[in-house]
């Protein structure tokens, strides 16, 4: 197996699905007028390639879970890059991100569009209204998938109070991360509680819970996936955390220090500052949030962040979420080959560039 991400083939399954969908949701807007074909665009364009990192979670889940190899839950598992897709359109809103995967953030691509054809009106206001527009048609879209992915009634009904539950953690959590903005910051505490919600359980545990409700799985698997999930959530928001303060852009896709210019309070951010001297953190207060920050300022809040300690100890509690993650499924008996790709998604979601 070259990459985890393979194993049965998930990868290519989950973009037919998705480009199948589409398809679908292309004929109905045609209808409507040739002015939507922009939106169907965006999404495509969104959604073409990727880990396909929570979909991976919830089909390693089910089949861990005893599920079979079939199409319907492949779909099921599938409409989980249509809320993604609503989360990082509604996100790149809230933090005001030009780029995403390495191209226009919506609204800023509705900006673009709107200044390009001489429109009347703002062309920032009509790239936002646009963007949320789309982001609410991918959280709708996400449903119906599910909801139509010919996955038995019983089971289906099952994945779906999951998935009702991991929409409104993921909801909770994109309003603690506005909120801690908002406030300039806290606690560590308080910045883990972001990660938690907004990351970790979205991401990794309730794919997986909703995989083990479409296999019938019961109370042992569910017990084993959220010691699993979580920590490994946690180290995933992590490492993500790192990337965004010293990632590459060429191989994150956003510019070098984006996190930094959006002011992101991270856990990163916040054991900085809680191990910072006065003079470090004046520097930080001063630099984080800056939307002109240039190169210079990026490497002085990179500097004061690994002087203060705060990387090394990141890594340090990546490393050991890890490890306690991998040790959870130790506790409960899968079926093959689930334990061996969930062991390398957990490297793969942990180790990762990008």
């Amino acid at each position: 197996m070259s990459s985890p991400f393979d194993a049965d083939g998930l990868r290519p399954r989950v973009q037919k699905a998705v480009d199948d969908f589409i398809a679908g949701q292309r004929d109905i807007l045609d209808g409507v007028g040739d002015d939507l074909d922009p939106l169907v665009e965006a999404v495509s364009d969104l959604l073409s390639g990727g880990k396909r990192l929570r979909p991976a979670f919830c089909w390693w889940g089910y089949r861990g879970a005893g599920g079979a190899d079939t199409e319907e839950a492949l779909r099921a598992a599938a409409a989980l890059e249509f809320l993604q897709a609503c989360a990082l359109i509604h996100d790149d809103v809230m933090d005001g991100s030009d780029t995403r995967r390495g191209m226009p953030s919506a609204h800023h691509r509705f900006a673009m569009l709107h200044r390009g054809s001489e429109w009347l009106g703002s062309p920032e206001a009509f790239g936002v209204g646009a963007a949320i527009l789309l982001g609410d048609l991918c959280l709708s879209w996400a449903d119906e998938l599910l909801l139509t992915s010919g996955v038995p009634a019983a089971q289906l009904d099952a994945a779906k109070r999951v998935y009702d539950e991991m929409r409104t953690e993921l909801m909770a959590g994109q309003y603690l991360d506005l909120l801690e903005q908002a406030r300039g910051g806290g606690s560590v505490e308080r910045a883990m509680r972001v990660v938690r919600f907004k990351s970790a359980k979205y991401t990794i545990e309730r794919p997986l819970h909703m995989g083990a409700a479409l296999a019938g799985g019961g109370a042992d698997v569910m017990a084993a996936y959220s010691g699993y999930g979580l920590p490994l959530g946690e180290a995933f928001q992590l490492r993500d955390d790192v990337l965004g303060v010293f990632g590459d852009p060429s191989e994150t896709g956003k510019p070098a220090g984006d996190d930094l210019r959006e002011g992101k309070r991270t856990v990163l951010i916040a054991t900085a500052m809680d191990r910072a001297t006065p003079a470090q953190a004046a520097q930080i207060r001063r630099h984080l949030g800056d939307p002109g920050l240039d190169a210079t300022g990026v490497a002085l809040l990179r500097e004061v962040i690994s002087e203060t300690g705060a990387l090394d100890h990141a890594e340090q509690l990546i490393a050991s979420l890890t490890d306690q993650a991998l040790a959870s499924l130790d506790s409960v008996e899968l079926q093959a080959p689930a334990r061996e790709v969930l062991t390398g998604l957990a490297y793969a979601a942990t180790r990762r560039s990008v």
